[in-house]
């Protein structure tokens, strides 16, 4: 195994009816955690979603239990499902939670388990956005759109994926925009997204199978459609073509990503701020960020972590060498007063 491949991240998720999705919370983070895997599942009664990483033999006995361990029966087989891969561990700790929609809209009447639009493959997803007769919509949120997009795409400049409700009534029309292609960045918002169109009165909705991960994966850049690089909700932030880490990072003040022009800009302070929140009303986050950025370099010139697990690590390196410091202190003590 290369140095790249040491950590297997998988994204997965399927739209399922799951009444008893609290049940499942407990066993799901038992088995994460008792294999080291580390990431997010959210889990609802519509399905499930989420990004996790670990060893790769830990993430293939996680797949192979989704799909047929028996406190599943078999409801997560043919999820859809995603892998990348990195050379050190993108997340921090391990989370199950239960949640009322895996992803949140809001809207009853989207439910891809009853419609959905037609899905297209990577390969076929130039081909249709080039045609004059297609609308092209990002469902991703401002920030997202903002590092890269498919060309002639519509950005409804949301920032919350409820908002596309507001975008469609506000901007789209059943009658006039009889074609509309949408995409996200795995698949999972704009299988629902599409499903409201279609429950609204859209006609022929289109959505880019497995999101713009698997169009990045499987067509090559020199025929792609695609600029920029794709926001990720992990510490990779952006990949780019063939799933390559990319050169955005987040801001640590106010976590928006950033491009290396962003990191460029007056505004920016490393760790503490850059031009999303260099404003007055985001003075006493910067003043934690700022605290927060010097305890990193302080950690950093100790030849310490300083976040998540790596962190408890060296605490407790740290107690344990206190304790035998003052053991030994104790013990010279005493032989120096006998």
């Amino acid at each position: 195994m290369t140095a790249s491949h040491a950590i297997k991240i998988l994204a997965i998720y399927k739209f399922v009816d799951q009444p008893d999705f609290e049940t499942l919370k407990a066993p799901l983070a038992e088995f994460c955690c008792g294999r080291g895997i580390k990431g997010t599942l959210l889990v609802a009664p519509e399905g499930i979603n989420g990004t996790v990483a670990g060893a790769p033999e830990a993430i293939d006995q996680l797949v192979g239990w989704l799909s047929d361990g028996n406190v599943f029966g078999g409801r997560f087989r043919g999820a859809e499902i995603k892998y990348s891969f990195a050379e050190s561990q993108p997340f921090y700790r391990m989370k199950v939670r239960l949640k009322s929609e895996i992803v949140t809209l809001r809207a009853p009447e989207a439910n891809p388990g009853r419609q959905v639009g037609t899905y297209v493959e990577p390969e076929d997803w130039n081909d249709l956005i080039d045609r004059d007769d297609v609308i092209v919509i990002d469902t991703r949120n401002d920030y997202e759109v903002a590092l890269g997009t498919f060309r002639n795409a519509k950005d409804p400049h949301t920032t919350s994926f409820t908002e596309f409700k507001d975008y469609v009534s506000e901007t789209l029309d059943p009658q006039k925009h009889k074609k509309v292609a949408m995409f996200c960045t795995g698949g999972i918002r704009c299988e629902k997204a599409s499903s409201y169109m279609l429950a609204q009165g859209f006609s022929e909705v289109f959505h880019l199978k497995g999101g713009i991960l698997n169009y990045l994966e499987h067509v090559p850049e020199d025929k792609s459609l695609w600029d920029g690089e794709c926001f990720v909700f992990d510490e990779r932030v952006s990949v780019g073509h063939g799933l390559k880490i990319g050169d955005a990072q987040f801001c640590r003040a106010c976590r928006q990503p950033l491009t290396p022009a962003d990191r460029e800009r007056a505004e920016f302070i490393e760790g503490v701020q850059c031009h999303h929140c260099a404003g007055e009303e985001n003075a006493a986050r910067r003043e934690a960020a700022a605290e927060r950025q010097k305890q990193i370099e302080l950690a950093a010139a100790r030849g310490e972590a300083h976040i998540g697990e790596d962190v408890k690590k060296a605490a407790e390196e740290r107690r344990l060498a206190n304790k035998a410091r003052r053991e030994a202190d104790r013990i010279r003590n005493t032989k120096g007063s006998r």
